[in-house]
């Protein structure tokens, strides 16, 4: 469950209020409207409100047309909020106003500075991202839970609802990815992930699915490896966006990686925390909820997404450490640790999409390296590029969106670490090498033949247990917002993305 979020042109008697305080304790100008016989002002100062940035406190009213008021900090006046700081407003209103039955948002345009026009957009954007939970399988809910009505005050109210829809369904968009993501593994598996996919048709998304056979006349034997332990078949999603007037034009290509449980194979990974392996199909999880988004707003521009969906698993047919396989573009891979099997599915998924359709440039998305938390933590995803306008682009909407990367080198002495003694590249770099994510987007460089190109590791961000995104405990999400902000940004634009690194 989500809270709904509308818009009104006054406060209604007998609920709940959300005003904003200056540092300093000093009220906004929607504050002191609503501040009757200065029951606000003087509860400011009983409470010795500070106003800092994201502060929050709560009163119950005396006045009989209230429940209860609700001070926000929105810190010095004359500061100007980003986008993601508005959103980030929104998600704390959304944890401090949860235990009211409904509430009445007076924070807006005259109260806030910021970068865009949409203030009360962004806020209540925020808000609805925080608002999601999984709690699907939980049969007593959380009863300290209970807003479900959020109504934003603002002058026009049919104008804020229509700009708002678009944030809506960008929203949706996430809570598919989060959903998806969330899932145990016995219930989203590859054949389940695709019947999931399936789903988009509905919104005007060309879905195509294809089984064993298809990829193995593909030849497609780095990805068919990994999955050969598993019961489950594998599958690959291809989904196609045709929103430019000219559909000729070459579209920007999205993959996921989508390992829908990953124990590891044959070499397989320790017990503790092996749970958490459902959601090494985030990537492609973040694909599906982009291309979910993209078909919603009906965005104007060509958008691919290719995810290739396998289970990695140990048993009597699994690959094994030392097997040798051909993929899809030929090369040849030493397989050294079947547990670096997220490369080697997008190893093939890679080719198959600069192959096929000739994509201005090609972005993908994986948990694929645990090395990139000891080099990022949970704050930040790895970024690695062969064309730095594209690095700049998806670097500018990480600001914009608050879903951050951090852009790492990609050299040759890295390069040469992962050529194999018996193939033409080895899934694990030399001893001595380390660089784990460096290494592993080496890797994946090798197979898009030129293309310019993008790997986001998102290992260390598509879950979160603390405040570092907007959204309750669990999956994020990450990915949708950010790869949408960047769809958005490059339509108008004439910038050809060249493989310069």
């Amino acid at each position: 469950m989500v809270v709904s979020v509308s818009f009104v042109d006054s406060f209604q008697d007998g609920s709940s209020l959300v005003v904003g305080v200056y540092a300093g304790g000093e009220l906004s100008a929607s504050a002191k409207k609503m501040d009757d016989n200065g029951e606000i002002s003087k509860n400011v100062a009983k409470m010795s409100f500070s106003g800092k940035l994201f502060e929050t406190a709560s009163f119950i009213s005396a006045n009989d047309n209230r429940k209860y008021i609700l001070l926000v900090g929105l810190g010095e006046q004359d500061k100007i909020f980003s986008n993601y700081e508005l959103q980030k407003l929104g998600a704390e209103i959304y944890s401090s106003a949860s235990k009211f039955d409904d509430c009445f948002l007076a924070i807006g345009g005259e109260d806030v500075k910021s970068e865009s026009s949409g203030t009360n957009l962004m806020i209540s954007f925020g808000l609805l991202l925080k608002s999601w939970r999984f709690d699907k399988y939980k049969t007593k809910k959380d009863e300290s839970i209970k807003l479900k009505d959020v109504k934003c005050v603002v002058t026009d109210v049919a104008a804020a609802e229509n700009d708002f829809q678009p944030y809506k369904n960008l929203a949706q968009a996430i809570f598919l990815t989060r959903e998806v993501v969330a899932e145990p593994a016995n219930v989203i598996y590859p054949e389940t992930f695709a019947s999931r996919s399936l789903e988009l048709f509905r919104a005007g998304v060309d879905v195509e699915v294809l089984g064993k056979q298809d990829m193995e006349k593909l030849g497609m034997n780095a990805l068919l490896g990994v999955a050969q332990g598993s019961e489950h078949e594998p599958k690959m999603v291809i989904l196609r966006w045709n929103g430019s007037e000219n559909s000729s034009d070459a579209p920007i290509a999205f993959v996921g990686k989508g390992v829908t449980f990953d124990s590891g194979g044959i070499s397989i990974k320790p017990s503790d925390h092996m749970e958490d392996m459902r959601h090494d199909m985030a990537g492609a999880g973040a694909v599906l909820g982009l291309l979910n988004a993209v078909a919603l707003n009906k965005l104007p521009i060509n958008v691919v997404g290719v995810m290739p969906l396998v289970e990695n698993m140990p048993s009597g047919t699994a690959q094994r450490p030392g097997d040798i396989v051909k993929s899809m573009s030929g090369q040849t891979i030493e397989v050294l640790n079947t547990d670096a099997e997220g490369r080697l599915i997008l190893a093939d998924a890679l080719w198959y999409t600069q192959d096929k359709f000739k994509p201005k440039a090609i972005i993908d998305l994986a948990t694929l390296t645990g090395a990139i938390v000891i080099a990022l933590g949970h704050e930040f995803a790895g970024l690695f590029s062969n064309s730095d306008l594209l690095a700049e682009k998806i670097s500018a909407s990480a600001k914009n969106t608050g879903e951050k990367v951090w852009r790492l080198p990609m050299t040759e002495h890295f390069d040469r670490g992962i050529d194999s003694d018996l193939a033409d590249v080895q899934n694990c770099a030399k001893p001595g090498i380390r660089a784990g994510s460096i290494t592993a987007a080496h890797f994946l460089k090798r197979f898009v033949n030129g293309t310019p190109w993008a790997h986001i590791d998102i290992a260390g961000v598509e879950i979160t247990s603390g405040k570092m995104f907007i959204c309750s405990d669990g999956a994020t999400g990450f990915g949708v917002q950010l790869l949408y902000d960047f769809l958005s940004k490059i339509i108008s634009s004439d910038d050809v993305f060249d493989a310069n690194a």
